[in-house]
């Protein structure tokens, strides 16, 4: 997406932002009992807006991406939970499945304020399709730029029993093509889904021991290959005691940024997330692992593989299982934040050559989706 086509999306968010009463873009004082267009509208939209402080960004004062993408989780959270429990007798709350690949399409700096408008678009039996965009705000200038725009899939679990999925209320479309086009992208997420959660089941390899890693060669996979692991508290999970799905994307962020950042040795940030899958949910109590290393690198940018499994403290016979995947893109900037060339990425042996080459592919086919939809526009 070039500078005009993000100018001309900022400007669309932002007239419907200013068409709203206050009441409803801060997400309060609604009647989910009335009839009519508004209180739908209330029951689809929401917008959250948060300030972003220095404690949200790296050193350089880039708001990380793992913020961002907690927010569009947060405000995805809240508009499908509202939704689901309009018609349901049984209370739910809705949890995120899936994320669709997500691009950053402009940096988010420290003092700006990030707004974050969610708005359902699809719901099948079981599901609800949530649209979100990011606008970023300079309050100083008052100019604002589009920083993000992402689809996520939630499924309501109720919350008397939390292996019960409700059913989703359905929701009005302004023509059936539109109804049709969100038949096709469910379709296509589901099959995407189970295609991935086969393929993820493997055990990743454990990061080089420390006291090896001065001998171990710069610019392999090996080097930067790097873990977090985290203890899930009350503060991390729901109402029903599993993790919100922004608080393990948080998580994955940071480690792909270490990762990242291992490899280049500069400024780093993340430019796009391919599907997130979330594939078991995680319990309060759950010991995490958080682990990322390299599988393609550019000229100008790192894919990086992202896994998170989870291990139950107290229900040990459970196991531990794989919990979450997904592929993160970052870019290494300079000091004016302008992109760097990345150096090349160093494989050893038959297993990091195929997950190189599937990564190639997946570089390739993202950018030449990128040019298509360029032509289009034009």
């Amino acid at each position: 997406m070039d500078s005009k086509e993000a100018a001309d999306e900022v400007d669309k968010t932002v007239a419907a932002m200013e068409k709203r009463k206050p009441s409803q873009s801060q997400g309060v004082c609604r009647d989910l009992y009335k009839d009519g267009g508004a209180a739908f509208e209330m029951r689809t939209k929401f917008q959250l807006s948060r300030v972003m402080l220095p404690d949200d960004a790296n050193i350089m004062g880039n708001v990380h991406g793992g913020i961002i993408l907690k927010m569009i989780e947060e405000a995805g959270s809240i508009v499908g939970t509202r939704h689901c429990n309009t018609q349901n007798e049984d209370h739910c709350l809705a949890a995120l499945v899936r994320v669709e690949k997500t691009e950053f399409l402009s940096p988010v700096f420290i003092g700006e304020v990030v707004h974050v408008s969610a708005e359902i678009t699809y719901t099948s039996k079981h599901s609800l399709e949530v649209q979100v965009k990011v606008i970023a705000e300079n309050i100083l200038t008052g100019t604002k730029k589009l920083a993000n725009k992402a689809a996520l899939w939630y499924v309501p679990c109720s919350l008397q029993n939390v292996d019960k999925i409700t059913e989703v209320p359905p929701i009005k479309y302004a023509s059936a093509e539109q109804e049709e086009e969100g038949r096709k992208r469910y379709e296509a997420q589901k099959i995407e889904r189970l295609e991935t959660k086969a393929r993820v089941e493997e055990v990743m390899p454990p990061p080089p021991n420390p006291e090896d890693a001065p001998k171990a060669e710069r610019f392999t996979v090996g080097f930067s290959q790097s873990t977090l692991i985290h203890l899930v508290g009350p503060s991390d999970c729901t109402l029903n005691d599993f993790v919100y799905g922004g608080v393990t994307m948080k998580l994955m962020d940071e480690v792909a940024g270490i990762v990242a950042a291992r490899h280049c040795n500069t400024n780093i940030v993340t430019a796009s997330v391919d599907a997130i899958n979330f594939h078991r949910k995680i319990k309060k109590g759950c010991v995490v692992t958080v682990t990322g290393r390299l599988t393609f690198v550019s000229n100008r940018s790192m894919e990086i593989e992202v896994l998170v499994d989870a291990d139950p403290l107290v229900e040990k016979e459970k196991g531990k299982y794989r919990a979450v995947s997904a592929f993160f893109t970052f870019i290494s900037l300079d000091k004016e934040n302008k992109p760097l060339n990345v150096p090349p990425l160093k494989v050893e042996g038959e297993e990091e050559q195929k997950h190189f080459e599937e990564g190639k592919a997946r570089y390739l086919q993202n950018k030449a989706k990128r040019l298509a939809e360029k032509e289009r526009l034009q």
